[in-house]
């Protein structure tokens, strides 16, 4: 069956003019999958809903294809079948399978079935989205041998690195396998960070969810919100006032430039430079002074609501913060320049944890960091939401995948985040900057989808009676690019770990839930 066979079979998705939702058959669930792979479209994510009565689950997968989202739906019907792993077309499902598996005891047929998320923190025969669950008693599970994946030879050892780190870094464990210095391996496990978000929205109402979404990765909070916002507006018919509209597209690019701000300033820092962090840090601290001043608040964790922003801007706040949202771009741009000049920070950040366009596009690696290895996907650009449907942002795309390369496109979106911004402010729409969102209806779905600074930003979003969340599915673009940082460390040293994973800088949080 060709792709185009497909769409006609395909429910809706509320607010979205190109996408649905299809029910697929056991034998049609590999092969849809294989269509969208067929014409180079993307798996956003994969995730599983538990029901009662029979079907027992659903699993779904949600694919970015011919301008719209496709998401596949295949029920379960018996907890002993297990559905088709699409590992071999998309190698980020190996881990999402597992998560799901963990979350709702519903597994693929995949021969990884390593927990994920578990972390012995319940009973491999329980599972928490479940309605009757058993777990939250460690004591009564053994600590799982997790068996990392052995590299044999003459003089490799394993480096263990994690899960706690120094400082205040969220815990991760890295094991390396090396010979010297030189990577030959890196396996890691992840899902420490768990905070079991899926089972604590079924306990909220719909409108309220969206303060747990802005909290999955504090450093993509509006990201999140907005994109959990998007669904539940679509679902309850809720037109968004055109200021609120622009309101959270100036949110969303300051987040991105208070963090690529940040991030430069640490990749200096790595490369030893410590100017850079100096400067880096400083510019920041501004952009954080002058939103707490105009928009109420350092981080926009609660900025973006149901129906539209919390509290507006007025035009001279808005022109205030535009004038010094120019002045900071101004200096980045001369910091720029510092950091190209500076022989010492070129050498370490030029060919360091070089991931080629070939494997990007077969990892499905995303955001700034695909753009960086030529991949020239972003949803402001290929699937957008107002406002960037008026303000379309430039994609700054790079072909040598290193440090180098993620560093340039960061330092160009940096700027353009900038344009964005002053662009927005300066032609806020009249009117109000909220609208009231009623009670969305039982038993319906909608998506979310949204370009944060990593990357996608994804929200399934599934409601129950009385306007209850039934299921909230959040996806994290760092699920598919952890298992890239894997590869992009081989063949370097030991030592410029810390600079390769700072210039992905993935979430634990975001990606553990």
């Amino acid at each position: 069956m060709s792709l185009r066979q497909w769409w006609p079979r395909a429910r809706p998705i509320p607010g979205r003019p190109a996408g649905g939702f299809i029910a697929v058959e056991p034998s049609e669930w590999f092969e849809i999958a294989t269509d969208v792979a067929s014409v180079g479209g993307r798996l956003i994510t994969l995730w599983v809903t538990p029901r009662t009565g029979t079907p027992i689950a659903t699993v779904h997968a949600a694919y970015q294809v011919d301008g719209g989202v496709l998401v596949a739906e295949l029920a379960i019907g018996d907890a002993s079948f297990h559905y088709r792993g699409l590992e071999t077309l998309y190698p980020v499902a190996a881990r999402l399978q597992r998560a799901a598996a963990d979350l709702t005891g519903v597994r693929s047929d995949s021969p990884d079935q390593r927990p994920w998320l578990r972390h012995a923190a319940w009973s491999p025969a329980d599972a928490p989205l479940r309605s009757d669950p058993a777990y939250g008693d460690p004591g009564a599970v053994a600590i799982d041998d997790y068996a990392f994946v052995r590299v044999a030879g003459d003089g490799v050892h394993e480096i263990a690195v994690g899960p706690v780190h120094a400082g205040i870094i969220e815990p991760g464990h890295f094991r390396f396998s090396v010979v010297g210095e030189k990577v030959l391996r890196l396996e890691e496990r992840l899902g420490y960070v768990h905070k079991g978000l899926a089972r604590r929205f079924t306990d909220l109402p719909a409108v309220e969810g969206h303060r747990l979404a802005a909290r999955a990765s504090g450093d993509s909070a509006v990201a999140y919100s907005w994109a959990y916002c998007q669904a539940l507006e679509a679902l309850a018919g809720t037109a968004v006032p055109a200021r609120a509209q622009w309101l959270r597209g100036a949110f969303l690019e300051l987040e991105r430039m208070q963090n690529h701000l940040g991030d430069l300033g640490a990749l200096g820092n790595d490369a030893g430079f410590a100017f850079g962090l100096a400067q880096f840090s400083r510019l920041k601290e501004e952009l954080c002074r002058v939103m707490a001043r105009e928009i109420g608040a350092r981080y926009l964790l609660d900025a973006v609501v149901p129906g539209g922003v919390a509290r507006d801007v007025p035009d001279e706040a808005a022109s205030r913060l535009l004038v010094e949202v120019r002045r900071i771009a101004g200096r980045a741009r001369e910091l720029h320049r510092i950091y190209d000049d500076h022989a010492g920070v070129r050498d370490r950040f030029a060919g360091a944890g070089a991931v080629d366009h070939e494997l990007a596009q077969r990892l499905g690696l995303t955001g700034f960091a695909g753009r960086a290895s030529a991949q020239a996907a972003d949803l402001r650009v290929d699937l957008p939401c107002a406002p960037y449907h008026v303000v379309a942002p430039r994609i700054a795309v790079r072909r040598d995948g290193d440090v180098a390369a993620r560093v340039a496109v960061r330092f160009e979106e940096l700027e353009e985040s900038s344009r964005l911004v002053v662009a927005l402010l300066s032609e806020l729409p009249p009117g109000g900057h909220l609208a009231a969102v009623g009670v969305p209806p039982a038993d319906a779905s909608a998506i979310g989808l949204i370009e944060g600074w990593r990357g996608p930003v994804f929200v399934a979003l599934e409601t129950a009676p009385e306007g209850r969340v039934r299921r909230c599915h959040l996806h994290d673009p760092s699920w598919q690019n952890w298992p890239v940082l894997e590869h992009a460390i081989i063949g370097n040293i030991v030592p410029d770990f810390p600079l390769i994973n700072k210039s992905f800088n993935l979430s634990y949080s975001g990606h553990d839930g």
